[in-house]
Order: structure tokens, then sequence, then C-alpha cells
């Protein structure tokens, strides 16, 4: 708190408890923080509390670890309103292992890979807790993750609407002693993938189930050659069963094209109601504030 009050002078410092168990919102509040309590477990949460309670010009959000460099954030907001963005997010530099555990940075690398092979390569670390957005960005934003998914969510609504972003490198430190990270590599990793899946699903519908269709296609094909082997042969189809398992799973291709091309159209809509509700806030004043 001490360091962002010094980096940040004029910003107006929330901390959102969130069912801690230590001293957390007594320190915080003796800083000189306002403090607020969320309730529903998870960062999803917070962030969702957060963005609906909060009003600024400028957002800065970071985890309250002690990990990241409050020095950073005054460039951080000079990018985005020197740019004009929409969001800025503080990619980790880190110096050692003790920080930034090998797990975790492969963990990072191949989410935010598929990620971006998926909706656009935009971010080399974009699970990192360190951001600056702007209004229309925070307030435009439909939160559904309830943990540390939320991360995933926050860079892909960026990229689905093809907001103007930028990436500042920010230096990452380890953990305070006696402290400790409620990441879960492998279960918050698990989570994660199955929020890319959830949003690859409902954002980009017709390349999902053209997917779903051609695993059902090939297999049917697979499937099907030997059968049609034998019947160049003989004239016979002696395999009924796998035969109607061929056709079935034609069948289910097609199905699955065509809840792709229906979906993509309902896609469209909400994305164009997202982007209307995203151009009814202004960007920030010029004289922006943050919190």
């Amino acid at each position: 708190m001490r360091d962002f009050r010094a980096a940040l002078p004029d910003a107006r410092l929330v901390v959102y408890d969130n069912n801690s168990t230590d001293a957390t919102a007594i320190v915080a509040r003796n800083a000189g923080a306002e403090v607020r309590t969320e309730r529903m477990q998870g960062k999803g949460n917070v962030v969702r509390r957060m963005f609906a309670d909060l009003d600024a010009d400028i957002y800065v959000m970071v985890d309250g670890d002690a990990t990241y460099n409050a020095g950073d954030a005054p460039a951080m907001i000079h990018r985005l309103m020197e740019d004009r963005l929409d969001l800025v997010v503080g990619s980790r530099v880190s110096d050692g292992d003790a920080a930034y555990r090998r797990g975790h940075q492969f963990g990072n690398w191949a989410l935010t890979g598929l990620t971006g092979w998926i909706f656009g390569r935009t971010f080399s670390d974009m699970l990192s807790g360190y951001r600056v957005m702007s209004r229309r960005y925070v307030k435009s934003f439909p939160a559904h993750a309830q943990g540390f998914d939320t991360e995933i969510e926050l860079g892909i609504h960026a990229l689905e609407l093809r907001m103007p972003v930028a990436e500042v490198p920010s230096r990452y430190r380890a953990r305070p002693e006696g402290s400790h990270s409620k990441l879960d590599t492998y279960r918050d990793g698990w989570r994660i993938l199955k929020t890319i899946v959830r949003l690859t699903k409902n954002g980009r519908p017709l390349a999902f189930f053209s997917v779903a269709c051609a695993v059902c296609v090939l297999v049917a094909v697979g499937l099907a050659l030997p059968l049609f082997r034998t019947y160049l042969l003989t004239g016979l189809v002696p395999r009924f069963p796998t035969a109607i398992l061929s056709a079935s799973l034609v069948l289910l291709g097609g199905i699955f094209l065509v809840c792709g091309l229906v979906l993509d159209t309902v896609t469209l809509g909400r994305r164009e109601q997202k982007y209307s509700a995203y151009l009814g806030h202004a960007l920030f004043d010029d004289a922006g504030e943050s919190a």
C-alpha cells in the first residue's frame, strides 16, 4: 500500500477483502486504503464486484501479494493515456524461479498460446494480475468466471471486441516470507483450460462446432472405408451395425455444423450488444483519475 501510495499519490486506493483469515483488512485500512468485502470466494467474484461498485476514469488492478512493482504503474497509465488504449497488461519479468515457478511459466505460456491461436496473438502474458484499464473496458466487461480463470476472460474480452491494447514489462518478485499463493497449478490450470473451451464455444461457435463436425465425419469415413471396399468387391454390406454407426456419425456432424451456423449468428448479435455497451462510455477524461 505504501508503494502504490507513493507511485500514485492522487489515486483512490481500494482493497477488497475476500474472506481473509489474517489481518489483511486491518493492515490495509491502517495503511490508508478503503477496504471493502466480497463474501463469495474467488478472484472472479471479486473482480465482478469491483467493476460494478467502483467508478473511475482509469482503473489499476493488481494482486495484493506484493509481487508486482508499484513503480511501474505510472508508466502503464501514461501508455494507456498517450496511446488512448483500453487495456495495458504488466507482462511479468522475473529474475528467478522463486518468484515465478517454472510450472507456472509453462502453464502461462501454453494457455496464452492456445488463447492467442483461437482469438488472436496479442498478449505474451495473459495471466498477469497487473492491469491498467479504461472506463469503457471495465463497464462493458461481462464477468462470468469465479476464480483465477477471470484473467482469461479479461484478455478475451479485449480480443473479441478488437480493443486497442498493449503490454508493458513489469518486474515480478517473490512473495514476502511467510505468505503463500492460493493458485494451484493443476486445479486452476484445468479450470482456465475449461474457461478457454467455454469461451471458444460462446465466442467462436462456428469454428468450435466445425471441428466437432470434422471429427465425426473423419471417424465415419474411417469406419466406412472397409465396408465400401467390401461392397465394391462383393456387392454386399456384411456389417450393418458399423454402417449404421457411420451414417449416424455423418448425421451428427451435420447437426454440429448447423448448430455452429445458427449460434454464429446469435454470437454476432451478442458481440454487437457488447460493443454498444463499450461505446456507451467515454474512454477517459483528459485529466483521468485512477482507482
